[in-house]
């Protein structure tokens, strides 16, 4: 009678046992403390909250990675376009000098010409297949050649803006539209047409007009870049703090739900020692078939 009460008590301790040894082997294997609620509850549901802020770090990372090579080769291009309106007002000052022969303005027209398809050039600059003055239609050429328009050129891209999220509270604006800084506001591409124009056949007063049209083309685009420069800043910034949130949020991980393996290790070992007592304990009182039946 004492032995038979005893078997529930010693089939408790080996049922105890081997939960304790399948969960160090777990530790082990995974590297974590905690891998199921029974674990841990305010540990594991303190671990979804971060494992959830994470996810949002993750995407806001991935958008910055797709953003800011796109701004930051729109500015390159600006950045070029600047120095291409440099060179036209030099030449159109140049043209508008009143000792030049029609052959001499002719040459620089010529010049002029070579620069507005340089401009057009970089207006149709892509990255990744992605056009960065097409607006929103980022996926067709934004400008093409178009004899019935005043600069030569259409736009065949369009006005949106994304808001891109970078942030819980941050936010950039991406698909910036061609339209508004090479033919709307002080129109680049029509200014450099119109200087062509007047050095093949205008006067020099109609040169200097041009030229002066051309500078405010210059001014504009320097303006139209203040906002795409911000955005690069942004996104530098905002890089920058995302990856210091990734370490903070892991760490935070690693505690809550963690363990180092010489820990698991040791408690393995412990589980592991403490199984086979339970089963020799078990061996003395249960009887041999009762243990055969459990196997």
């Amino acid at each position: 009678m004492r032995v038979t009460s005893l078997i529930p008590d010693a089939q408790y301790g080996i049922q105890q046992s081997e939960q304790s040894l399948s969960t160090a082997l777990q530790q082990l294997s995974t590297g974590k403390r905690v891998n199921q609620i029974s674990d841990d509850p305010s540990a594991y549901a303190n671990n979804l909250k971060s494992l959830a802020a994470s996810a949002n770090v993750d995407r806001y990372t991935s958008n910055i990675t797709t953003m800011l090579p796109r701004l930051q080769t729109a500015d390159a291009a600006l950045s070029s376009v600047v120095t291409s309106l440099n060179q036209a007002i030099t030449l159109g000052t140049e043209g508008a000098n009143g000792g030049l022969t029609s052959a001499n303005r002719q040459a620089i027209a010529s010049q002029v010409q070579s620069v507005l398809t340089g401009v057009v050039s970089q207006a149709n600059t892509s990255i990744q297949g992605v056009y960065v003055f097409a607006g929103t239609a980022n996926t067709q050429t934004p400008f093409t050649a178009d004899p019935t328009a005043s600069s030569g050129y259409t736009y065949n891209g369009n006005s949106d803006v994304n808001q891109v999220k970078v942030g819980d509270s941050t936010s950039v604006s991406v698909g910036v539209p061609g339209s508004t800084i090479f033919t709307s506001g002080a129109d680049v591409l029509g200014s450099l047409a119109k200087l062509v124009s007047a050095l093949q056949s205008g006067t020099t007063t109609d040169i200097a007009n041009a030229t002066a049209g051309i500078t405010s083309a210059l001014n504009y685009v320097d303006q139209q870049r203040i906002p795409l420069d911000n955005s690069i800043s942004t996104l530098n910034s905002q890089e920058t703090y995302l990856s210091q949130e990734t370490v903070t949020l892991t760490s935070q991980q690693t505690s809550l739900v963690g363990i180092d393996t010489a820990t698991a290790a040791t408690n393995l070992a412990q589980a592991q020692a403490q199984n086979t007592a339970v089963l020799a304990a078990a061996a003395k009182v249960m009887p041999q078939t009762l243990l055969d039946y459990l196997k």
